[in-house]
């Protein structure tokens, strides 16, 4: 992955194109104010998301369970209307 470093006023006035660039081309821009980075512009993997997000769901479900907050397999099916 290639970095850019751009102002903030650059990026303010191009953020369209900056993101689509950041897609396009895996780049990753850091944003500059006086000088300081102040965020950064990532492309995200689509497939790395997707584990976040399961893996928080997993978490959740975990504590869930330890708490008893559960439901059994017929009112799974009765939710389900089977």
């Amino acid at each position: 992955m290639t970095t850019k470093l751009i102002g903030i006023k650059e990026f303010r006035q191009n953020i369209t194109q900056i993101w689509k660039e950041a897609r396009a081309k895996n780049i990753r821009f850091i944003v500059m104010y006086h000088s300081k980075p102040v965020m950064e512009i990532n492309p995200i993997n689509e497939k790395e998301f997707i584990l976040e997000n399961l893996e928080k769901d997993i978490l959740e479900a975990r504590v869930d369970v330890k708490k008893g907050n559960v439901y059994s397999h017929e009112e799974v099916l009765a939710e389900l209307g089977l």
